[in-house]
């Protein structure tokens, strides 16, 4: 099987790597296309695979593609993890939020959305190279903003493009940990979220980074109720300390950790001002250092601070929640990171060997949601196997969970509007629209900071 790695100079490719190492079984990948416009990242995470794959006999075998065109003709599938401005580019748009005093999170508000006119343009040409040079692969897509990238690259490839977010497994698995542990479910439950156990399903839905658990079956009983009666085991896990035990009972589910800006923007925003550098600025400094003496090492030293690096980058994750929450800590399983490669591979395996598996992935909606667009990309529960995913049953939406949803998407789908039509009012409504945006003044002078430091949103006019 034959994959291809668009943006294969990224950070958490050797995350992918780790997991296509694991797999010995007869039908694993056998062959990594990697590509990216940084030649000097990719070369470093060469290098770091090269060590990875010491001692595994059937590694795959990894090639560097020399132009987009040669990445994508005749592969099976596609992963796209791209960052179109790079790392520097979220540390600009968190700066530029900062001044007009909104949240600046990457996938979130303005963050997300401008992050999107920055990437649509790529997204669709890699969606017209895939569609003319791989006609029948399949396009997992896990570039940010998820939902808002998969659902532009459906409008070419339909559903052969799955968006994947591990976000959802995460918040699974943790639940599931933390009945465990209580003696509330079987010992192992956990470890069946991404194995493609039916015994296991999650009725979870809305959209990337905005969605709901409502339900949690082990076995055909709906578990999630013994963990909302206990306010001891609702703080003991994360998102139980993030948003508190008094929250969650109210609201009757557990909502997706990036809820976390929604639910508590200003304290959120407090936070941010309180750190010393936002998570976006703080990656900007630590890729450059870890690339620039990467680069001068040999490959098992290079890998050993790719290691040491990734700690520290996953320690900072939502530090900024973390804090507006009281200084809630990082659970010790999360510090591993991954999760994404895991469920790219079960999709993978789903398709190519009809291995069926249930999975929470970013497919259009369909009838699922009513209250959304047909062609609407949303977050949900598919079957995924050789014919593709198929869309599972979920609960309707809550009540307090449709304006939202309804809002956010509005915002997606005219940012997308707006890209395709190269249209500056357009992007002001879209501004103006999200929820975390509070008002059309300050989404005119978003935009406006945002064209002076972006020369990628010059074909907006």
């Amino acid at each position: 099987m034959k994959l291809t790695l668009l943006g294969g100079g990224g950070f958490r490719v050797p995350l992918m790597f780790r997991t296509l190492l694991a797999d010995q079984s007869d039908r694993r990948v056998t062959e990594l296309r990697l590509w990216d416009t940084d030649a000097g990242r990719l070369a470093v995470i060469r290098s770091i695979l090269q060590a990875m794959a010491q001692g595994h006999p059937t590694a795959p075998k990894v090639e560097v593609s020399q132009n987009l065109d040669e990445a994508v003709a005749g592969t099976d599938f596609v992963f796209s993890a791209i960052r179109v401005g790079g790392t520097e580019g979220r540390a600009t748009e968190e700066t530029i939020a900062h001044c007009c005093e909104v949240l600046g999170q990457e996938t979130t508000g303005f963050g997300g959305l401008n992050y999107a006119l920055r990437g649509i343009p790529t997204a669709i040409r890699i969606a017209e190279t895939i569609a003319r040079l791989a006609p029948e692969a399949h396009l997992i897509n896990f570039t940010n903003p998820a939902g808002i990238i998969t659902e532009v690259s459906s409008r070419i490839l339909g559903d052969r493009v799955i968006g994947i977010c591990d976000s959802p497994v995460g918040l699974a698995r943790r639940v599931l940990d933390t009945l465990e542990g209580a003696g509330l479910v079987a010992a192992g439950t956990a470890s069946r979220v991404i194995a493609g156990d039916d015994r296991v399903r999650l009725d979870y839905a809305g959209l990337n980074h905005l969605g709901w658990l409502q339900r949690l079956v082990v076995d055909g009983d709906d578990v999630l109720p013994l963990l909302l009666e206990r306010p001891d085991l609702i703080e003991s896990f994360e998102e139980g300390r993030l948003f508190g035990a008094e929250w969650l009972r109210q609201l009757g589910s557990v909502p997706n950790e990036y809820l976390h800006y929604y639910y508590f923007a200003r304290e959120t925003r407090k936070a941010d001002d309180a750190v010393e550098a936002t998570r976006g600025v703080f990656l900007a400094a630590q890729q450059l250092d870890f690339y620039t003496r990467a680069a001068a090492l040999p490959d098992p030293e290079a890998y050993a601070l790719w290691e040491a690096t990734r700690l520290r980058r996953e320690e900072t994750y939502m530090a900024s929640n973390r804090l507006a929450a009281g200084g809630v800590e990082r659970d010790a399983a999360d510090l591993a990171s991954g999760g994404y490669d895991r469920v790219a591979l079960a999709v993978m395996k789903a398709i190519a060997f009809d291995e069926t598996t249930d999975l929470i992935v970013n497919l259009r909606n369909g009838d699922r949601l009513p209250e959304l667009p047909r062609d609407a990309v949303i977050e949900a529960p598919c079957r995924i196997g050789a014919t593709g995913p198929v869309p599972l049953p979920i609960s309707p939406l809550p009540e307090h969970a449709v304006g939202l949803v309804q809002s956010v998407k509005y915002a997606e789908r005219t940012i997308i509007r707006a890209a395709l039509e190269g249209s500056l009012d357009l992007a002001v409504a879209a501004f103006a629209h999200h929820p975390l945006i509070d008002g059309v003044g300050v989404a005119r002078e978003l935009l406006e900071r945002a064209r002076v430091e972006f020369p990628e949103l010059g074909y907006l006019s």
